[in-house]
């Protein structure tokens, strides 16, 4: 492969519907086929558990979320002629109840719409936590508990879901808010079986409980009501009626039941009395923002992504900008052919490592702090980054990205939706890490996040994922923490092509990353492109993670003689995928959580 800049193709790229009627003649559309690929490709991998034969492709729309009673959610919406922005709501709400370890209306998100037509609009929403208001840059390194910024209820940033949610269901739904959190309330209340991942999941907070014991009775609810105090197995039956009674005064009052009504009265009253800051005035002050999002080029497509305080916009395009340049590009002939060829994964990992470089640097929430978005996107910078970038080895710490030496990231859930007039949905929502920071508002049933651990809350020390940042991202009143979510549409001529974002920390941008490089460059159905093995690099620590399914021995070898140390990693990233083109809709839900997508 070349590393200079390469010329234009000598012939046209191929576009996406022609790739698709390509693979048709070989298959692709065929259930059969794609799922010996996918089954294939997870034997022997202890972290998922077999589900049903999964739908690979739809007529008309689709959605593909980590759980499938939220899938069907979302729809049902569309069913009933609703489009994807009441699909995705929908899915969000009821993913409150089926994930509440995840996402829900105690946590925040990043939503990206884009409605086709002749003036193609694109919009960014930005619901992510805010530090409340006595929150300084010193406040965390006053505190005695190193993790006071990770567990208890100082951890928690003032909510955003339920207003960011409401807000795009006003401004671009078409359904009322009695339907579309109608699945959600019958849900919390007849109840779900338990699934493999939340058993795994309920096990590790066992750990979280005996680790940090003076959390405990905050998170009594959670441990007594959804984990059944720890006894929870695959088919038992969870029930929240106490969501229930929050989800339908939200249905009932709107934004105000959660800001300024019953349910801010007890999250008010669950600080108080776990020592937490979040005030009524906090609450009342909170305000989603509608943003511009983020775009670029990579090959024929068009690439958009969330704006700051979202990392995983700008690292992404960073990442494809540099592999443009590296000749890593569909439609170029001396493009690999494997997504586990050595010498591509050697790119992309170099590539990787000068974007998070730059991330821990640079970015922070643009309201509060200076960030060089568009230099860290020009050409001449993309063009000087790649230039660097060796085919044979690999670099010194600090040749990364632009930064200064310095001295010596899973509760998120994402959702991809196409409907059938070709209108996007890709909405990105977390808690940070799995139930939050293990406080929960009792009365109403749902877990409270830990985002202020997002902040740079102890200068120069890494957060739960090892990450390092700067001091722009260091907490202030208002102030919406730097994130990792990367809700990504990709488009051609105005057209979707792909709908894609996923969880998992700073595993986020690297999964959601390699699925979308999966499907454009290398051309694999989708569920195949989700389910490959993935590998991580977030520049530091100074390590290459292999996901700990990975069995391409010479392929690990073969990146060590690179430079590279390496691991293995039983952290995941886990990706939701919709695919779509004139012949049909194609989603992916990631076998690694045990999610199904639904459509019609």
């Amino acid at each position: 492969m070349r590393t200079s800049k390469p010329p234009a193709p000598s012939s046209t790229p191929t576009s996406a519907s022609e790739r698709t009627r390509r693979t048709t003649r070989l298959g692709r559309p065929c259930a059969l086929v794609v799922a010996l690929v996918v089954g294939l490709v997870l034997v022997g991998c202890r972290s998922f558990e077999p589900v049903p034969p999964v739908p690979t492709q739809f007529a008309h729309a689709a959605v593909a979320a980590d759980h499938p009673i939220a899938s069907e959610a979302g729809a049902a919406m569309l069913r009933q002629g609703g489009n994807a922005v009441d699909a995705a709501v929908a899915t969000s709400f009821c993913l409150s109840v089926v994930r509440p370890y995840s996402c829900g209306i105690g946590g925040g998100g990043f939503m990206l719409i884009h409605r086709p037509g002749v003036d193609g609009e694109t919009v960014a929403i930005n619901y992510r936590e805010t530090a409340p208001g006595v929150v300084d840059p010193d406040f965390y390194e006053r505190m005695a508990d190193p993790a006071a910024s990770r567990y208890g209820a100082n951890a928690v940033g003032v909510p955003g879901t339920v207003a960011g949610l409401l807000l795009a269901l006003e401004r671009y739904g078409t359904l009322d808010r009695a339907t579309v959190m109608a699945p959600a309330i019958r849900v919390a209340e007849e109840g779900f079986d338990a699934d493999p991942h939340f058993v795994r999941v309920v096990q590790k907070l066992g750990t979280r409980r005996r680790d940090h014991p003076e959390h405990t009775q905050a998170a009594g609810f959670i441990w007594d009501q959804l984990c059944h105090r720890g006894a929870l197995a695959v088919g038992d039956r969870i029930r929240n009626p106490a969501q229930a009674k929050a989800l339908r005064l939200i249905r009932d009052q709107g934004e105000s039941a959660f800001y300024s009504g019953p349910i801010a009265a007890a999250l008010v009253e669950t600080m108080r009395r776990r020592g937490g800051v979040i005030t009524h005035e906090d609450l009342a002050r909170y305000e989603p923002v509608v943003m511009t999002p983020l775009r670029g080029r990579y090959g024929p497509y068009e690439i958009v992504g969330m704006p700051p305080p979202s990392s995983g916009g700008v690292a992404m395009l960073q990442v494809l900008g540099l592999l443009e340049r590296l000749a890593v590009v569909p439609g170029n002939d001396d493009r690999p052919e494997d997504p586990h060829d050595p010498a591509y994964m050697h790119l992309l990992v170099e590539a990787l490592k000068h974007a998070f470089a730059d991330r821990a640097e640079y970015l922070a929430d643009a309201a509060f702090v200076p960030v060089p978005v568009s230099r860290l996107l020009s050409e001449a910078y993309l063009d000087d980054r790649a230039s660097v970038i060796r085919p044979d080895r690999t670099a010194a710490t600090y040749d990364y990205g632009s930064v200064e030496p310095a001295p010596d990231d899973a509760g998120t859930s994402h959702i991809s939706v196409v409907d059938a007039a070709g209108m996007a949905v890709a909405c990105t929502e977390s808690i940070n890490l799995e139930f939050g920071a293990l406080v929960s508002v009792d009365t109403f049933g749902f877990a409270l996040n830990n985002e202020m651990d997002d902040f740079a809350t102890i200068r120069n020390a890494p957060n739960a994922f090892g990450l390092r940042q700067s001091d722009r991202n260091l907490p202030e009143p208002g102030k919406r923490p730097l994130s990792s979510m990367s809700p990504t549409i990709v488009l051609e001529d105005d057209r979707v092509v792909l709908v894609a974002g996923g969880s998992g920390g700073p595993r986020i941008i690297t999964g959601t990353l390699q699925c979308i490089l999966n499907c454009l460059l290398f051309e694999r159905p989708p569920l195949e492109a989700v389910a490959l093995p993935r590998v991580h690099h977030q520049w530091m620590p100074e390590v290459l993670e292999f996901e700990r399914r990975w069995d391409d021995e010479e392929a690990v070898a073969a990146m060590e003689r690179l430079g590279h140390a390496t691991t293995r990693s039983a952290r995941e990233s886990i990706v939701q995928l919709v695919e779509a083109d004139a012949q049909g809709v194609r989603p992916a839900s990631d076998p690694r959580k045990g999610g199904r997508p639904a459509g019609y």
